[in-house]
């Protein structure tokens, strides 16, 4: 292979990651739900960020990484904001709902 092939390789293969980790960082939310393609859709990834937007509000220091990736902060949050109604939706996965209390 030759010098110019090998740098056009690279240049594709760099030109795909940047186009890669773009479209990844362009994840739109409002509140809660997710814009695509104009349309409002509840995601996991907004309702965490949302989360942690709503936890930050109530003095909470918590990123939205933090939310997302790990579920024992994510539970400690929605014990103490989880009667929020911005937040029910997200903190339903991690509490337990009164349906299974015995």
């Amino acid at each position: 292979m030759s010098k110019s092939n090998t740098a056009q390789i690279c240049l594709l293969a760099g030109s795909f990651l940047v186009a890669a980790a773009t479209s990844a960082s362009t994840i739109e939310c409002e509140e809660d739900y997710q814009i695509v393609q104009g349309q409002p859709i509840s995601t996991p990834y907004c309702r965490d960020n949302y989360l942690a937007s709503v936890a930050r509000k109530y003095g909470f220091k918590v990123s939205d990484a933090a939310i997302r990736n790990n579920p024992s902060r994510k539970e400690e949050i929605c014990r103490y904001i989880g009667s929020d109604i911005r937040v029910q939706t997200a903190c339903e996965e991690v509490l337990p709902s009164p349906h299974d209390a015995r």
